[in-house]
């Protein structure tokens, strides 16, 4: 009995009410405003009517226009033929040749020649299903959007006209009088103007080329963040990242992580995982694990940096390249350390400051700074300025040592060849003989030409009145056999290009 009473309570106070709301809820029907002519026909069904010649029909705040139509009233169903025609206030407009509009869900069917108009977009298609309680058109074999000077198209979509949002799939593409847009997957605002990218993604203008996989773009404004194998082209630049912020009308950009900007001009490359960079005048910088690649037909150079920079000149015909701290370059043919370094390429010249130090070969050259003259790549000559020092080592204890207020140093394919020292010129050189050591030589002489053959020395020239001595082999002490400021700095020496990230 109690469950039996607890059953009664249940349904009193749970289903009643419930069923009771459902009896209270009033079905709202299509209503007929105006139709030139009216039939029904028990044979056709007793809930079917047939609208002929200028026919107006609403549901709630929709209203239909068209010029023929079936009104199921039991199934609270139309189907409109001809110049169909819906009005939802003054901010929706569906146009078509055929309707079927289901009252009780409010959805809109319309085939052929459709046209949906709000007040930022215009959506032609020939298949659209429109949720009228969403605000939400679904097209799905193909649909062309106006808006703006913006035309945008998609085998998939749907708008939503309360959101003035276009959401696209499959072969998109906007079309803009600087610029086509190709998408697989794209939302876009009709007031905003933005488009957000959900695949991959080309934007291609007259002098620039974009490509991202995911990211946005600000057709109003020319802005985007660009996400996913990023990648920005223009002219003879390639700016590559994980993501880019690029202003196109300023030709301002900045990218981040896993950086890669390119001359292909030029054949250089700059690697990073920050860079901010400008198109007119060209320039740009890149740190963090920053690194620069200047490539050629033999071999390439690289140098690594804190930071790097790079401009052009005001003809935006040569450029010059900086390196910041901790600096180190590697190539076949030389190898350096230094503290800053600065490329300028008019002069094809390579200059080290701040205890630079550099290798070629067997020889370790250092001064107070070194000025690298390059030609097709390869080092010409070089100058050192003030404190220049060059050593050989001999052997495990032994060091051939040239020193001088100045040098020139020459070069012949990749061989030195020629010292020039000018100021306060110093020597200590072993004198071989079939590998044997029969003396080590110790001058003084203001200027001194030196000669070398297979990075030995070959001639001295002293040009003013030198004071030396030889020494005979046995009666040398090598430790005490160094001069002034002599210091071996092997161990700094990077020996591949993976070495110049390694700093000691």
């Amino acid at each position: 009995m109690k469950t039996i009473n607890r059953y009664i309570v249940f349904v009193l106070v749970v289903i009643f009410p419930f069923t009771q709301g459902m009896a209270q809820k009033k079905k709202t029907e299509i209503k007929i405003i105006h139709s030139n002519t009216l039939e029904y026909n028990k044979k056709f069904g007793p809930d079917l009517k047939k609208l002929i010649g200028e026919v107006e029909l609403q549901h709630e705040d929709v209203f239909m226009y068209c010029d023929s139509a079936y009104l199921y009233d039991k199934q609270n169903l139309v189907e409109a033929f001809s110049n169909v025609y819906i009005r939802r206030g003054d901010t929706l407009h569906l146009y078509g040749d055929f309707l079927r509009y289901e009252g009780e869900v409010k959805l809109a069917i319309i085939r052929h020649n459709v046209t949906l108009i709000d007040n930022e977009a215009e959506l032609n298609t020939e298949f659209l299903d429109y949720d009228l309680n969403t605000d939400v058109g679904y097209y799905f074999n193909g649909g062309i959007i106006l808006s703006d000077e913006n035309t945008l198209s998609s085998i998939l979509g749907n708008y939503n006209t309360k959101l003035k949002e276009f959401h696209f799939k499959d072969s998109v593409v906007i079309v803009n009088p600087d610029y086509i847009i190709l998408s697989d997957t794209m939302k876009y605002n009709t007031v905003s103007e933005i488009s957000y990218f959900f695949g991959p993604t080309e934007i291609i203008g007259d002098s620039s080329y974009i490509y991202c996989e995911n990211g946005w773009y600000n057709t109003k404004t020319d802005i985007s963040k660009l996400k996913k194998n990023a990648l920005v082209k223009s002219k003879n630049q390639t700016v590559k990242g994980d993501s880019i912020y690029y202003e196109k009308t300023n030709g301002y950009g900045k990218a981040y992580g896993n950086v890669e900007l390119t001359d292909t001009l030029k054949d250089i490359i700059i690697r990073g995982n920050f860079s901010e960079y400008f198109e007119q005048p060209e320039k740009f910088f890149v740190t963090d694990s920053a690194i620069f690649i200047q490539i050629t037909s033999t071999d390439s150079l690289f140098v690594h940096a804190d930071t790097l920079r790079s401009y052009k000149d005001s003809t935006e015909t040569y450029r010059t390249v900086s390196a910041y701290y901790h600096c180190k370059m590697y190539k076949d043919d030389f190898q350096a350390k230094c503290d800053s370094m600065v490329y300028l390429f008019r002069d094809s010249v390579i200059c080290l400051y701040n205890d630079p130090v550099l290798w070629s070969e067997k020889n370790q050259l250092t001064a107070d700074s070194i000025a690298i003259f390059t030609k097709n790549g390869y080092a010409d000559h070089l100058e050192m300025y003030n404190r220049a020092f060059i050593i050989t080592r001999e052997d495990s204890i032994r060091f051939n040592q040239i020193k001088g207020k100045n040098m020139i140093a020459f070069f012949r394919n990749d061989d030195l060849y020629r010292i020039n020292v000018t100021g306060n010129g110093e020597t200590i050189y072993y004198t071989m003989d079939e590998g044997e050591i029969v003396g080590v030589n110790q001058a003084l002489c203001s200027d001194i030409i030196i000669y070398l053959e297979n990075e030995e020395i070959s001639k001295i020239s002293f040009l003013v009145k030198p004071d030396g001595i030889m020494t005979p082999p046995g009666d040398e002490d090598p430790e005490n056999l160094k001069l002034e400021g002599f210091s071996w700095l092997e161990s700094f020496r990077p020996l591949s290009k993976w070495g110049i990230f390694i700093w000691k």
